[in-house]
């Protein structure tokens, strides 16, 4: 389904006795995987808040199990007092993995609310140089994609983007104030 910002979205909707969330790997459902946070693979990404700028954002970043099933869990509050607005969970990525593909693909839970992923290109000179793509959440397990397309320049980022360039990947809570909860079961390329 298109949704009005052009992005592909397939919902997931868990039946009876169907399970949530479950860890795939590339083989399973196509793709090259990211991320699926199993096996202590968690440990590369870390939490960041505009508190590194003086903002007053607060959250967190967990592994979360329920049953068999693991993901990340960002969480908190973001308020865009004092110059603030964004809690994130970010980690390194070779983008020698990226331009294998078109876009990425995540199967995610949010909490309605509006949430960004950002790839750092190499070369940026500024924590805010960087390229973004938003989406929205539902409140139940999705698959969302989003097509390098829909990528775009922040920041005053003079650069076209190159998925070769990536540096890193940030999901991210940003630019409002509310209260931020996003589960991610896995992050591939497309």
């Amino acid at each position: 389904m298109q949704t009005r910002n052009g992005m592909t979205r397939r919902r997931v909707l868990a039946g009876a006795g169907a399970a949530l969330c479950w860890p795939v790997t590339a083989a399973k459902a196509g793709g090259l995987m990211i991320e699926d946070f199993t096996d202590g693979e968690a440990e590369a990404w870390r939490y960041v808040s505009d508190r590194v700028m003086g903002g007053v954002s607060d959250g967190t970043m967990q592994l979360v199990r329920q049953g068999a099933d693991q993901f990340a869990r960002l969480t908190g509050t973001v308020s865009t007092a004092n110059n603030g607005g964004f809690i994130q969970m970010r980690r390194a990525l070779d983008g020698a993995l990226l331009e294998q593909g078109t876009g990425l693909r995540l199967r995610l839970r949010g909490n309605g609310a509006r949430y960004f992923v950002h790839l750092r290109p190499s070369g940026s000179l500024r924590p805010w140089h960087y390229f973004a793509a938003e989406f929205e959440t539902s409140g139940q397990w999705e698959e969302i994609v989003l097509p390098w397309s829909r990528f775009t320049a922040q920041g005053g980022l003079k650069a076209t983007f190159d998925p070769a360039r990536v540096t890193s990947i940030g999901l991210v809570a940003y630019g409002a104030d509310y209260e931020a909860l996003l589960d991610v079961a896995w992050v591939k390329v497309e």
